[in-house]
C-alpha cells in the first residue's frame, strides 16, 4: 500500500504526529511586571561588576607590556621586598648558598695550584688552609668564615699572601649580602600591611540628610587599641568621562572634598568615625538623584592612611563602594554607648544602616525647590519632610473623623427611621 494512501486511512497517526502547540496562561498585568524587574534583578546580580580597587583594598590593575624591565633591577631592594614571601625565601636562601659555592670553589683552586692537596698528611708542608683536602672541606671553611663561626679545625696559615687577600674580600662581602638581605627581609617582616587588616570600612556607604543638606557617608573604624597617628582620609570618584572636544577618558579620577578644607579630614580615630560628604555645588554628586545613581556605573575609593604607632611606620587601607553598595535614603546605626565609667563600640552594628525620610531628587533639584519656596537658608529639609508627613497624618485623621460622622449621621437616620415607622 503506497504511503499516502496509510496516511489518509489512518488520520489518528498523522494527528500524533503533527506538533502541538501548547498555550501560556496569559499572567496578570502586574504579575507580569513583577516577573520583568525579577529577571531584571537577577541579570543585574549576574552582571560581574569591575572593581578599580578591591573591598580588601588590592588594587585590581595589572601592568602589561613593560619593555624597560631594567628598571626593577636599578632599584633590586623594592623589588625584592615586593615579592612574595615564598620567592623571598628562595633568593634569601639561594644567594648565601651561591656565594659559599663561589668562595669555597676559589679556596679549592688555591689550594689545588699550590699543591696542598697532593701533601696532605706531610707535616714538613704548610699548606695554606690547614686541614683542608678536598672541596667539601673548601666549602666548610668558606661557610665558617663568613658566617664568622671558626671552629678552629681549618684554619689559614701566614704563608699563603693570596689566602689572606681572599679572607679580606670574603669578609667584606660577606657582610655586605648579610647586610642587604638581612635588611630586607626586616622590612617584610615590619611592613604595616597587615595593620591594615584591622582597619575597617563600613560595607556600604550612605546617602541621606544631614543639617538639612545631602550627604555622602560611610564609617571607618579601628580594631585595635594602639591607635593610628596622624589619620587622614581621602576619597576619590572613579568614572569615566568624555570631555567636551570628544576626548574619552576611562577611569578619571575626581577628588570628593571630605572635609579637607574643614579639617574634618584629620581624625582621631580611637572610636568609629562617620566620615561625611557633603553634595554642594562642587561636589560630583551634585546633579545625581536616586534614580539616576541606580543607572551609574561609578565607584568611590576610600582611603585611610597614618603612622603606626608602636612602630613608626606608615600604614594605609583601602576600600571602595560601588553604585550598588550605595544606600539612598539609610543613615549608620550607632554603635557608642555610655558604660560605668567607658564608652563601649558594639562592632556587631558597625556595617547596619536603617531607612530615614530623604528626598529623591538630586541635591541641585533640591536647593532649586528650597529656593523657589522662599525659604530662609537655615531652614531644615528634614523638618520639612516631617512637616508634610505631619500634614499627610492629620488629612487622614480628618477623613477619618468625617467618615465616623457620616457613619454616625447614618445610623442617627436609621434610628430616627424606626421610631417613626414605630409610631405609624
Amino acid at each position: 500500500m503506497p504511503p499516502a494512501q496509510i496516511l489518509q486511512e489512518s488520520p489518528m497517526e498523522q494527528d500524533v504526529e503533527s506538533p502541538i502547540t501548547i498555550r501560556q496562561p496569559k499572567l496578570p498585568k502586574q504579575a507580569r511586571e513583577d516577573l520583568h524587574k525579577q529577571v531584571a534583578e537577577k541579570e543585574k546580580a549576574r552582571r560581574k561588576i569591575q572593581r578599580y580597587v578591591r573591598k580588601d583594598g588590592k588594587c585590581n590593575v595589572h601592568h602589561g607590556n613593560v619593555r624597560e624591565t631594567y628598571r626593577y633591577l636599578t632599584d633590586i631592594f623594592t623589588t625584592l621586598v615586593d615579592l612574595k614571601w615564598r620567592f623571598n625565601l628562595f633568593i634569601f636562601v639561594l644567594v648565601y648558598t651561591v656565594t659559599w659555592l663561589f668562595f669555597g670553589m676559589i679556596w679549592w683552586l688555591i689550594a689545588y695550584i699550590r699543591g696542598d692537596l697532593e701533601h696532605i698528611g706531610d707535616t714538613k708542608w704548610t699548606p695554606c688552609v690547614n686541614n683542608l683536602n678536598g672541596f667539601v672541606s673548601a666549602f666548610l671553611f668558606s661557610i665558617e668564615t663568613e658566617t664568622t663561626i671558626g671552629y678552629g679545625y681549618r684554619v689559614i696559615t701566614d704563608k699563603c699572601p693570596e689566602g689572606i687577600v681572599l679572607l679580606l674580600v670574603q669578609s667584606v662581602l660577606g657582610s655586605i649580602v648579610n647586610a642587604f638581605m638581612v635588611g630586607c627581609m626586616f622590612v617584610k617582616i615590619s611592613q604595616p600591611k597587615k595593620r591594615a587588616e584591622t582597619l575597617v570600612f563600613s560595607t556600604h556607604a550612605v546617602i541621606s540628610m544631614r543639617d538639612g543638606k545631602l550627604c555622602l557617608m560611610f564609617r571607618v573604624g579601628d580594631l585595635r587599641n594602639s591607635h593610628i597617628v596622624e589619620a587622614s582620609i581621602r576619597a576619590k570618584l572613579i568614572k569615566s568621562k568624555q570631555t567636551k572636544e570628544g576626548e574619552f577618558i576611562p577611569l578619571n579620577q575626581t577628588d570628593i572634598n571630605v572635609g579637607y578644607d574643614t579639617g574634618d579630614d584629620r581624625l582621631f580615630l580611637v572610636s568609629p568615625l562617620i566620615i561625611c560628604h557633603e553634595i554642594n555645588q562642587h561636589s560630583p554628586f551634585w546633579d545625581i538623584s536616586k534614580d539616576h545613581l541606580a543607572k551609574e556605573e561609578l565607584e568611590i575609593v576610600v582611603i585611610l592612611e597614618g603612622m603606626v604607632e608602636a612602630t613608626g611606620m606608615t600604614c594605609q587601607a583601602r576600600s571602595s563602594y560601588v553604585t550598588s553598595e550605595i544606600l539612598w535614603g539609610h543613615r549608620f546605626t550607632p554603635v557608642l554607648t555610655l558604660e560605668d565609667g567607658f564608652y563601649e563600640v558594639d562592632y556587631n552594628s558597625f556595617h547596619e544602616t536603617y531607612e530615614t525620610n530623604t528626598p529623591t531628587c538630586s541635591a541641585h533639584e533640591l536647593m532649586e525647590m528650597t529656593a523657589r519656596e522662599g525659604l530662609p537658608l537655615s531652614w531644615s529639609v528634614a523638618s520639612k519632610l516631617n512637616q508634610h508627613a505631619e500634614l499627610e497624618t492629620e488629612e487622614e485623621k480628618d477623613k477619618g473623623t468625617s467618615r465616623n460622622n457620616k457613619e454616625q449621621t447614618e445610623r442617627n437616620g436609621d434610628v430616627e427611621r424606626m421610631e417613626n415607622e414605630s409610631k405609624v
